[in-house]
């Protein structure tokens, strides 16, 4: 990939003016900052015709990994402001949505912060944006990019970046998806519940159990699932509250070593999340998507997306569908014995993804930065 396009995919090269499309969010008002002409500064010095591409080595190379929603937190963005173009995103976002995203995620308060109906545009907005902190100050990392993936919202940003989608139109498809997650998970006492386990634990025979265990509290179909694959033995299990509360109290029986309740609202990736479905689907419906400039694993299957049609269906089926995180690492990274490992750069709040990394695959993780989204700077290897 040639520099011009490289830098053309990332984020919000293919439009970010909020221009109306196919789709029926609010245009900018009169006069407002076309975000769009603030970004072709980075293009235009590549325009002209270049000599093709020298192949890469693995190890010039880099991945970026985007994070989900339980990672958010008050404060992230402040290390993000003095970066060009992160206001203005900001701006966008705030004509998007219809409120002061980056207020919130500066000072919060978290209650408010933690709401999905919130919390998923803001992790998106603050990946794109240290996504922007990255490419002023390492645009090598940006042009050398070979893949990226993200966690369930993450995702959607990780779409963005690679060019699939553009900026206000994903935007306005992770509002409708929160707002609609949101609901449905106001209409069920509902959680998620991560799990550290061990190579003799029992998730499956333990989630059935605490479903029978709601059936006798009188809970009509109950649900107790694994919800998301997280690295070997760990997994996040999401379903009724009484449920995750059984497996609490019997987490000896069933071999898990540790347990904890995640800062989210809903029983994400299960089929609680059923009625989601067909409001993200007519929004996906409604706007451009192409195929994306970079590889985009998918956290349905782990495989990389090959037409906008693939990225539409497994986006909408993502949401009652466990994120396998674990088996999009193994896809990402794989690769011939004494290959170098890419350079992988987490983009966003938290470092999640990167523990995460450590325990799939260690000599990977040895090539991993994080971008920091919450204070000042740090120097990045």
């Amino acid at each position: 990939m040639n520099v011009r396009v490289a830098r053309a995919a990332w984020a919000w090269g293919r439009g970010v003016s909020c221009r109306r499309g196919a789709s029926s969010f609010l245009l900018p008002p009169p006069g407002a900052v076309d975000v769009e002409e603030l970004l072709r500064d980075a293009t235009a010095a590549e325009e002209g015709p270049r000599e093709a591409s020298v192949r890469r080595l693995p190890g010039q190379c880099s991945v970026l990994l985007f994070p989900g929603q339980g990672s958010q937190v008050v404060g992230m963005g402040r290390g993000l402001l003095r970066y060009p173009r992160v206001r203005e995103l900001y701006a966008a976002a705030h004509r998007v949505l219809g409120y002061d995203l980056l207020e919130l995620s500066l000072h919060g308060p978290q209650e408010a912060l933690d709401r999905t109906v919130h919390c998923q545009p803001a992790v998106f907005v603050a990946s794109l944006a240290a996504v922007e902190k990255l490419h002023h100050l390492q645009p090598a990392v940006i042009e050398n990019c070979v893949a990226a993936a993200g966690f369930s919202v993450g995702e959607f940003a990780a779409l963005v970046f690679a060019g699939a989608m553009e900026f206000c139109e994903g935007l306005y498809a992770v509002k409708i998806r929160a707002e609609a997650m949101q609901e449905a998970s106001e209409a069920v006492p509902s959680g998620m519940l991560s799990v550290v386990g061990q190579p003799q634990s029992k998730f499956t025979f333990a989630c059935l159990e605490a479903q029978e265990h709601c059936r006798t509290l009188g809970i009509e179909n109950p649900v107790c699932e694994v919800s998301s694959y997280l690295f070997p033995d760990c997994r996040v299990i999401s379903g009724h509250l009484e449920a995750l509360q059984f497996l609490q109290k019997n987490s000896s029986k069933y071999h898990f070593r540790r347990t904890k309740m995640l800062p989210v609202s809903g029983g994400f990736h299960t089929s609680l999340m059923e009625p989601a479905l067909e409001p993200l689907a007519q929004v996906l419906k409604a706007i451009d998507v192409r195929k994306p400039l970079v590889s985009v694993h998918s956290n349905v299957n782990g495989s990389r997306y090959m037409h906008p049609e693939h990225i539409r269906k497994l986006l909408v089926r993502q949401v009652v569908s466990p994120v396998k995180w674990e088996q999009t690492m193994h896809a990402v990274y794989e690769r011939k014995k004494g290959t170098e490992f890419p350079k992988t750069f987490e983009v966003g709040p938290g470092k999640q993804l990167g523990t995460i990394l450590k325990s799939c695959n260690l000599q990977a993780w040895r090539s991993y930065s994080h971008v920091e989204v919450q204070e000042a700077d740090e120097d990045l290897h």
